[in-house]
């Protein structure tokens, strides 16, 4: 009994809002019949003619079609403008890969071994691992530079954010391999230290034991190795 009433009450909360409409068949201004049209529903709206009532859908008709043309060009935006022309890559065997805005990578990780503090400059990663244990983590933007770590077991998932450093070491003493997506076709990888100690001119000594407060002969030794 109880489950009665309160179905009732439930089918009396859902009844639709009725909303009066008028149905016209004779202009009110002019006194023209419209035909007997009577798939014309008005709110608050009168036509002088059978003239006036088509343009008025014409209008409406035009702005429904806008509207859609609108939602279709926003749906189908691709957020990174650049995917389409200026980072596309030129392989036949990833043709498949262009203007999409997607790629994926297997990684496979010695014991111990690393993917070293990187950045990539166009794409967010999405790291799963299928094997092995990992330790991953990321560095947030200035002036917080928080580090962000977890360590990973065989179907534990991982995002790193565009743009921010990050890295994976193999914490065991067997091979890891690991999957990696990424938000665009050519996210492009930036490795810290090869591009900060391995750039083709090298970087001014000042500049460098500057920045890292070294000695100018560890500077040249980490350029000399990178």
């Amino acid at each position: 009994m109880s489950l009665s009433i309160l179905s009732s009450k439930a089918l009396a909360l859902q009844e639709p809002i009725i909303k009066e409409y008028s149905i016209m068949f004779i202009s009110k201004a002019c006194k023209k019949p419209l035909e007997g049209n009577e798939d014309i529903f008005l709110c608050s709206r009168d036509f002088c003619s059978e003239e006036c009532r088509q343009e008025q859908l014409d209008i409406d008709e035009s702005k429904d079609k806008s509207l859609a043309f609108a939602c279709f060009l926003a749906s189908a935006f691709d957020p990174s403008p650049l995917q389409d022309f200026c980072v596309a890559i030129n392989d036949p065997t990833d043709a498949g890969l262009n203007t999409l805005g997607i790629s994926l990578v297997r990684i496979d990780y010695a014991p111990y071994g690393e993917n070293p503090p990187h950045t990539h400059p166009r794409g967010t990663e999405i790291l799963v691992v299928v094997q092995g244990t990992l330790y991953v983590g990321f560095v947030t933007s200035n002036p917080e530079n928080r580090l962000i770590t977890k360590i990973l077991y065989p179907g534990d998932v991982f995002v790193f954010p565009i743009g921010l450093i990050h890295f994976q070491y193999n914490l065991g003493n067997t091979p890891a391999v690991a999957f990696a997506g990424l938000s665009s076709q050519n996210a492009g990888v930036i490795t810290i230290a090869n591009a900060v100690f391995g750039s083709n001119p090298p970087i001014n000594l000042d500049v460098l034991t500057k920045a890292f407060q070294l000695d100018k002969n560890v500077v040249t030794h980490l350029q000399s190795i990178f």
